[in-house]
């Protein structure tokens, strides 16, 4: 039986909200089976559970957001695609802010407080959401896809007319089948733009942004001193975005993400697309190994690997 996953035991994080720029403390915390992701505001009297749901996505001005009876938590989308990418089902995520830490601005610190306590398995099938036919969100020239697949494979591509940006590879597939998401997805930084940022302050984003938690660039070049990570940073991270922003349906996916210039607004509208469509979905788990997908198989396989 392919099994639920949590936390062995609890762990903590301190940072800076990206868009606040206010400190932040962070507790992941194990959760019983078919809890799923929960985030708890616990600087709020009483505090407030805020679930993973499409519908509850607020706010995909640089970030996904969630709401519930007034009560926000923004920046969820790099903590989610970790999640996501080790396979954890169930956890509370408790914050004493309205954010999500940014941390370094890609999803590696929390693999690594991931990684650091463990994971255990849980005596409940993972419930996966297999999409059964092909869905589409256009909005101009940017779209996204979900199709068919019995795996987790994303297709991304991006257009900036930048010349650091377009001077490195801007269209990639990551297929976890083959692939790990600690190692080829989860350091890929956020990114942003000097001449941007003056207007980002103004409507309350970025307070806390900088060269220690994003990737910076002027009209010409790339501003760090280090460099990138990788040689398709900026396309990957697009991508660890996106595993975040479909976790938010609430259980791993089963399907081949395509987009094109896509980012968090389109990826919670395909969500949505795609859950009010009945036809096209279904929960299923596989409690008889014997029945496991190949391209399944081999996804937990290096997931279980390389956590």
């Amino acid at each position: 039986m392919i099994r639920q996953r949590t936390l062995k035991a609890v762990v903590k994080a301190t940072g800076v909200g990206l868009h606040g720029g206010k400190r932040v403390e962070m507790t992941l915390r194990p959760a019983a089976p078919d809890t799923g992701i929960v985030f708890r505001r616990v600087d709020l009297t009483p505090p407030v559970d805020l679930f993973c749901d499409p519908y509850a996505v607020v706010d995909t001005r640089m970030c996904s957001g969630l709401q519930k009876d007034g009560a926000k938590i923004g920046t969820v989308e790099h903590l989610m695609s970790a999640l996501a990418g080790l396979g954890v089902d169930n956890c509370y995520v408790d914050v004493d802010a309205p954010e999500i830490p940014i941390l370094d601005g890609s999803a590696a610190p929390f693999v690594f407080l991931l990684q650091s306590v463990g994971f255990e398995l849980q005596d409940a099938p993972k419930r996966f959401l297999r999409v059964k036919k092909p869905v589409e969100y256009v909005e101009g020239d940017k779209s996204v896809r979900l199709l068919p697949h019995d795996g987790f494979k994303l297709s991304f591509a991006i257009h900036f007319n930048h010349p650091a940006i377009d001077g490195t590879a801007t269209e990639v597939t990551v297929d976890f089948a083959n692939q790990s998401y600690s190692r080829d997805v989860a350091r890929a930084r956020t990114f942003g733009f000097v001449q941007d940022l003056e207007v980002l302050i103004g409507m309350g984003l970025a307070q806390g942004g900088s060269l220690d938690n994003a990737i910076v660039l002027d009209e010409y070049k790339i501003l760090n001193p280090d460099g990138l990570r990788y040689a398709d940073e900026f396309v990957k991270h697009k991508v660890l975005d996106a595993i975040g922003d479909l976790y938010l349906c609430g259980h791993p996916l089963l399907a081949h993400y395509v987009a094109n210039k896509s980012g968090h607004a389109l990826n919670n509208q395909i969500l949505r697309v795609l859950l009010e469509d009945k036809e096209a979905w279904e929960i299923v788990t596989f409690e008889d190994d014997a029945k496991l997908p190949e391209t399944l198989r081999g996804q937990l396989e290096t997931q279980l690997a390389f956590a």
